[in-house]
């Protein structure tokens, strides 16, 4: 399942970001208001997790416009303690709202009971492009009806993001965030050890990759139906 997390404050953001996707979930991230709507609009997400406060257009006018149009659950971020505004933020269409400061085992629970409630599932469900088909919750990928084979939770990480955007290239700088978070590295032989790694498990012959290609210069893109046949 994917979340769109939308804060201005780029180290709550990231701190949110990364829990979540240790949880096994695909995130998205957006840092002001109208950044929030472009990236719901273009993402689809499964729940948004979605500051009050935010530059270029507030909180409580996003959730407006997202309700004009869809019903996805959102769960409000607000520093303000006043009844009247967690009042108006549930008549806008809010399905929860945690104040500022909290855990981030209180905000997975959060997040679950809501996708739970939503979608009749608390776990992440399974992705699937073309042969390829990832199961967070074994932590396992099945290759072209093949017995499933174990991930780590990092290359988990990776297939996840690959798998949901197939067909597109995406930059190593998306990738390496995404798999190790604000908190990571941003070396990229770091990710080029990881997709190597992932090769051997999702590849017939990893010296020449069909699924996961690398793409000079940007990044790496997967292609579910196995089109590639590339040389590393």
């Amino acid at each position: 399942m994917k979340v769109l997390v939308v804060d201005d404050d780029l180290e709550l953001a990231a701190l949110i970001a990364y829990a979540l996707r240790q949880a096994g979930y695909l995130v998205v991230e957006a840092h002001d208001g109208l950044e929030a709507l472009a990236a719901a609009a273009r993402e689809s997400p499964d729940l948004v997790v979605l500051d009050v406060n935010l530059p270029r257009l507030g909180g409580l006018d996003v959730l407006r416009r997202l309700r004009a149009t869809s019903t996805t659950p959102v769960l409000l971020l607000t520093v303000r303690a006043a009844e009247e505004d967690q009042v108006l933020g549930l008549d806008l269409g809010a399905d929860d709202y945690m104040a500022k400061p909290f855990s981030p085992r209180t905000l997975l629970a959060r997040v679950r009971a809501l996708l739970r409630r939503s979608a009749g599932a608390a776990k992440p469900s399974a992705l699937v492009a073309g042969a390829l088909a990832l199961d967070p919750e074994q932590q396992s990928v099945t290759v072209d009806g093949q017995p499933p084979v174990r991930l780590t939770p990092l290359e988990l990480r990776l297939l996840q993001i690959l798998i949901a955007n197939a067909g597109r290239t995406l930059p190593a700088e998306r990738l390496l965030r995404h798999v190790w978070g604000a908190r990571g590295s941003e070396d990229r032989q770091l990710l080029k050890q990881l997709v190597h790694r992932l090769r051997q498990k999702i590849e017939a012959d990893a010296a020449h990759p069909r699924y996961l290609l690398t793409v000079g210069g940007v990044g790496y893109q997967l292609s579910p139906d196995a089109s590639g046949d590339q040389k590393e």
